[in-house]
């Protein structure tokens, strides 16, 4: 059966819909860097979704090909992730979408080194006529959080935001974001296939103690 981390790792990729506080361990992601609103059709975001996605495949296919990963074995390719930021904005401010730097993610498998995400880069830009030269092998320890999982469209993220700056007061901490730290959104629904009132998100802030 394959390697599946939505249910391996539930904690962190099926959370309740009330906050809880985590400690995130480091992983290794396929990144694509970009600027602007992700909404803007045929705009960087979603040249870069299609970029990572073709990436990623093609790492989930090489077993087909002749180039061998060691350590391999069978995985799901995992949901879309993104981390957020605005200049001198702490948090996401959703009204100003072309202000966003974004970047967007999916998580590798441990046995993926810098190596084979070159190769795959390479040969997913040859066979899929993409240009692939902004996709880079990036590790984030996210360390301590508080996380939820939001229901519903983007646009109504800040009030799911709010209970999760609240309960981190009562529970003794304070949002710690930086160009590190950033506002960290994982993808569990298909936009295009369910309703936006079904959007399930899991939403991921750093704290420290305050």
């Amino acid at each position: 059966m394959a390697f599946d981390f939505k249910k391996e790792y539930k904690e962190f990729y099926l959370p309740k819909s009330e906050p809880r506080i985590v400690r995130v361990p480091s992983a290794n992601y396929i990144a694509v860097r970009g600027k602007g609103d992700p909404n803007e059709a045929g705009g960087a975001y979603q040249r870069a979704i299609g970029v990572l996605y073709a990436a990623a495949y093609t790492l989930k296919m090489s077993c087909r090909t002749d180039y061998r990963i060691e350590g391999f074995y069978d995985y799901v390719v995992p949901p879309l992730e993104g981390f957020w930021r605005q200049e001198g904005a702490c948090g996401i401010d959703r009204s100003d979408k072309s202000s966003f730097h974004w970047i967007s993610v999916i998580r590798l498998p441990d046995f993926i080194t810098e190596k084979d995400l070159a190769w795959a880069a390479d040969t997913a830009e040859k066979k899929k006529k993409l240009d692939c030269s902004g996709v880079e092998f990036l590790t984030v320890d996210e360390g301590l959080c508080v996380q939820i999982m939001h229901v519903g469209p983007f646009d109504d993220e800040p009030a799911t935001v709010a209970l999760m700056d609240r309960y981190a007061a009562e529970n003794g901490y304070e949002n710690d974001f930086s160009d590190s730290r950033l506002h960290h959104e994982i993808y569990l629904s298909d936009a295009r296939k369910v309703p936006s009132e079904k959007w399930r998100t899991v939403i991921r802030h750093p704290i420290r103690r305050a």
